[in-house]
Parts: C-alpha cells; structure tokens; sequence
C-alpha cells in the first residue's frame, strides 16, 4: 500500500465538507473508472454513464450527509447512488421498470466465468451480459467485474444476500444458455494452449 492510500475515503470525505477541493478531487480520482465502468455496463451508453458518475459526485458534495459511514463505505454509498440514476436512466428509456422473476433456483456447478468476462473477450459476451434481466445484470457486473463481496452487493442493490446469490446464480445460469456454443469452443482451446 503506498502512502496516500493509508488516507481513507471518510477523512477524505471530512475535509471535501470543509470545502477542500483537493479532497475532493482525490476522492472523484479514487473512484471515478470503477463507477463509469458500472454505469456504462449498466446503460451501454458513454455519455450517459458520465452524467450518471457525474451526478453522483455532484449529490455526494451538494448533500454529504446523506452518506452515513456507519451504514456502509463511501465505495458502496456511490455503487448505490450511481446504480440508482442509472435506472432512472433506464426507466425514462424504457418507460417500465425491469422487474427480476422472483422465482428462487438452486443450483450448483458455478465454475467462474471470470476468465471469460474478464478478457470481455468479445461482442458476444458484452450483448449476452446486456440482455440479462437488470436486477441479475447489476449483481453480476458487481461481483464479477467490480469485485465487490456479496454483502457489499446486497447493499447496493438493497436487497438480502440470499437474493444476491440467487440473482447471481441466474445470471450464470442465462449466461452460460446464451454463451452456451461460444464458451465450448472457447474451452476446446484453451485446452489445446495447455
């Protein structure tokens, strides 16, 4: 960890409030390309994932109270704030809000598609990851590609971690339905490189 890591988001947060822009530039350098890349997963959209980084920063410094350290991390604070302008975003697009089925599955078997994603290896996988229902499209950009723990995504997306995990078992499930022939010979090979 080199030294102004050792900073935390909060004292940074502290001194934004006394109006130290540095501060808060720090903060907005820490976490902007992480919340942009949530955003542009979630809209698919450039600009629109800007205005909705920008917007969250922008409610952060005009309403700091609204954040409360004690509820959870700044970092998870801006996962929520931009995730909730991004489905305004979407719900303005699209008129309705995409509700999850709330159908329960069990299921076992989940090899991580993190190598797959991680190269984001293609168009195919991009349209795949964006035609997931939202509430499993979010849970699995925020675990897979954000890193965040499943208890960070439950607040986020202000819902249990039972329900994350479930979301995130379908998402796998629908993935590996539409990426199905595409993973195969993906595998096929890697194995040859072997």
């Amino acid at each position: 960890m080199s030294h102004h890591d050792r900073v935390t988001d909060e004292d940074l947060l502290s001194s934004a409030r006394q109006a130290d822009e540095a501060a808060f530039l720090r903060l907005y350098e820490r976490h902007r390309a992480p919340l942009f890349r949530f955003a542009y997963r979630m809209l698919g959209s450039t600009e629109a994932a800007e205005d909705a980084v920008h917007d969250c920063f922008l409610s952060l410094m005009s309403n700091p109270e609204r954040f409360d350290a004690a509820r959870a991390s700044l970092r998870t604070y801006l996962y929520a704030a931009v995730r909730n302008l991004s489905l305004k975003r979407i719900r303005q697009r699209t008129g309705e809000t995409a509700l999850d089925d709330l159908m329960e599955e069990r299921g076992e078997g989940e090899e991580p598609l993190r190598k797959v994603l991680d190269a984001e290896l293609s168009e195919v996988v991009r349209g795949a990851v964006e035609s997931l229902p939202q509430l499993q499209r979010e849970s699995l950009i925020l675990f897979e590609y954000e890193g965040l723990s499943l208890s960070e995504i439950a607040l986020v997306v202000e819902a249990d971690v039972g329900t994350v995990k479930s979301r995130l078992h379908r998402a796998r499930v629908q993935l590996r339905k539409l990426l199905g022939a595409y993973l195969e010979s993906r595998q096929e090979t890697l194995v040859v490189e072997k």
